[in-house]
């Protein structure tokens, strides 16, 4: 339906009324031109109406009631990886019919969860005697040695060896192989890529793909699965990249558009799979040197070695494990760019260009990094009065800036900066006041990485010492507000104000200062925190409010002068709120509601258990399955408390286990089991 706007709505008229107003001053074209919209949102309406007919098209308020009308049985919560359960009622008759089976049970989970998965019947793969009416070759009690493909899948969801018996139950007994037992292997973790990203260079002939210069697995690129396929292989999934796979077929896994892609290699050249770990403890000398014109690739590492130095810097491309869309990366941001500011100065890949963008929108605009190349480079940010400016990765862009110190930031009055979409490393971030002390009056981070510990070592530990801080502000009255980003220790002056959403912040130990001020001792600025994940001691002038956080904070393990008196310390205690969130019980804070532990009771049991704390690892902040239900599920909404809140995993779960009582046969036995 073409949009009809004062001109068409005009060109509806016989031709003696035009031809008449416009001998009058095209008043009757005016009064067209307001009426226009009214018709233009009537048009709207009737389409979206049309369109509210069909699952794929209608509006997501509406799938529930075309649910209603095929039975379907809505479920509690929505996830927000699935805005709505369009999927799954597209698919309801379809999933009916085929009630019980293996392949309608795994896209039942994958539809309802929005994780890859994989089902898997274990009474398969119980070892039997043979008989001639059924023979089942495999099903033996003995396994080959030589079939290594074989040997490496034992454990996982395509383990193909035979099993005896296990009576235990699935699932959180830990048993699998039974007759009734039914495995739905899921994977939390999605496959993230980086494209045309810089290699870190260790030496002439070592390099990592990780351009901070740690160890990271590499993944598979999933590939989407076809309409008629019944189950997801190994190709559809998540999986890392073993140095066995790769030596098997590494044209299967090397090239530009596959899993990964070392840019410049010779024609015909294709990387030879190698353990490249470490010969000693300093990582001095890796295991395996290239022979003459090879390459060398440790895919569970995530390491090259090269015969001959390159003539060029490297560029590679490929996949790695992510939780959530955290601290930037090439996923969609554009909502959250300010795309009115002007003018937009592309920051151009030269020495000296960040600086020279900078310098160039001081009184106002955008300066806009594309692509995901590393820049090393230390600017300096000098703001004029009342600018407002933004420094931003482009769109589905993860650029690194790599500093050699620390990046001063400055502003007279009024002035205001964000930064959009950066992983900034070496370097932290200072903020002081200017010499005719004006103050930068916001400063705000949007999807941005100030790595913790400044650097990497290559086992992805953090170089500095823990506590050291990423961000420091001694401005008075500046706003400071953090959005979804992975940061260090904060030192924020304390008539300045800090607003966390969707943060990790990291001073890489619990008993480390993690907030406090500029002197890393005193009171920091008044504190608001949402679903974030703290790991270090806090001291504000205030907790304004704390909602479904994790506030993981202990004593200080040596003497301190002043000794603070607990792990989170507010001064101001009669004002603010900390509810649905953990934070160690001695602490000094406002009034908590339905906080955790509750009580002395619990110190021990109820306390938050990550799967890793380092940043490098695809798993940083994640909580382990195994924490106490009272964290895992002690949001204001059920969910998890901590930075992966609005991952929302508990009521993905729940909501699988409640889909599978509908559509599991009578008689089996089914258990959720994590990959990742």
């Amino acid at each position: 339906m073409t949009p009809l706007d004062g001109n068409a709505l005009l060109q509806l008229l016989p031709s003696l009324y035009r031809l008449r107003d416009a001998e009058r001053g095209n008043v009757l074209a005016r009064l067209l031109d307001v009426l226009a919209h009214p018709v233009q949102v009537l048009q709207e309406d009737l389409a979206q109406l049309y369109d509210d007919q069909f699952i794929e098209t209608c509006a997501d308020w509406v799938v529930p009631y075309i649910g209603d009308l095929i039975g379907y049985r809505q479920l509690n919560g929505v996830t927000a990886a699935i805005s709505s359960p369009r999927a799954e009622v597209a698919n309801t008759i379809h999933l009916r019919r085929g009630k019980g089976t293996v392949t309608v049970l795994e896209g039942l989970a994958r539809d309802v969860t929005g994780w890859d998965a994989r089902a898997t019947e274990y009474f398969l793969q119980l070892a039997l005697t043979q008989h001639m009416k059924h023979v089942r070759p495999g099903a033996g009690g003995n396994l080959d040695l030589r079939h290594e493909a074989v040997l490496e899948r034992i454990g996982t969801a395509f383990d193909a060896t035979a099993r005896s018996v296990d009576v235990r139950g699935i699932g959180a007994c830990g048993g699998r192989f039974n007759l009734p037992h039914l495995g739905i292997h899921l994977w939390r973790r999605a496959s993230t890529g980086l494209t045309r990203v810089s290699a870190f260079q260790v030496d002439a002939l070592r390099w990592f793909f990780n351009p901070l210069g740690a160890d990271m697995p590499l993944l598979r690129d999933p590939q989407p699965m076809p309409g008629d396929a019944p189950r997801a292989t190994e190709s559809n999934l998540p999986l890392p990249i073993t140095r066995r796979g790769l030596a098997a077929s590494p044209a299967a896994f090397h090239g530009p558009d596959a899993s990964l892609f070392i840019e410049g290699l010779a024609d015909g050249t294709v990387p030879m799979a190698a353990d490249l770990s470490n010969l000693d403890a300093a990582g001095t000398q890796w295991a395996h040197t290239a022979p003459a014109g090879a390459v060398l690739v440790d895919p569970e590492r995530g390491r090259i070695v090269f015969a001959q130095a390159p003539a060029a810097p490297v560029v590679v491309r490929f996949h790695h494990g992510s939780v959530s869309a955290l601290g930037g990366g090439e996923y969609e941001r554009q909502d959250t760019l300010n795309l009115a500011l002007a003018p937009v100065v592309p920051a151009v890949q030269t020495p000296g260009g960040l600086q020279a963008a900078l310098t160039q929108v001081a009184a106002g605009g955008a300066v806009e990094v594309a692509g995901s190349l590393t820049r090393v480079e230390t600017p300096a940010i000098a703001l004029a009065a009342n600018a407002v400016v933004e420094w931003r990765a482009a769109d589905q862009s993860r650029p690194v800036v790599q500093l050699s110190g620390a990046l001063e930031i400055s502003g007279a009055n009024g002035s205001e900066l964000t930064l959009n979409g950066l992983v900034i490393a070496g370097g932290a971030l200072h903020v002081a006041a200017t010499a005719s002390g004006g103050a930068l009056r916001s400063l705000r981070l949007v999807h941005c990485t100030l790595v913790p510990g400044m650097a990497l070592a290559a086992d992805g530990s953090a170089q500095q010492k823990p506590g050291t801080p990423s961000l420091i502000v001694e401005t008075p009255g500046t706003v400071v507000e953090l959005d979804h980003c992975i940061v260090g220790a904060l030192r924020i002056h304390e008539l300045a104000s800090v607003s966390l959403t969707s943060c990790i912040v990291d001073a890489g130990d619990p008993a480390a200062v993690a907030f406090a001020a500029p002197d890393g001792s005193g009171p920091g600025a008044p504190l608001s925190a949402d679903q974030c994940t703290v790991i270090g001691r806090i001291h504000t002038e205030a907790l304004q409010s704390a909602s479904n956080c994790i506030l993981h904070a202990q004593a200080a393990t040596v003497a301190e002068t002043p000794a603070w008196p607990a792990p989170v310390w507010s001064e101001r205690r009669q004002e603010g709120n900390v509810r649905f969130s953990y934070l160690p019980l001695e602490s000094l804070v406002p009034r908590r509601f339905r906080c955790q532990p509750a009580a002395s009771a619990d110190r021990t049991r109820v306390v938050p258990m990550f799967n890793s704390l380092r940043y490098a690892d695809a798993a940083y902040g994640q909580l382990s399955r195994r924490s106490a239900a009272e964290i895992l599920s002690g949001a204001d909404d059920g969910g998890e408390m901590g930075v992966y809140h609005e991952v929302m995993a508990q009521q993905r779960e729940s909501n699988l286990r409640l889909r599978l009582a509908e559509y599991l046969r009578v008689g089996l036995d089914s258990g959720l089991l994590f990959e990742t």
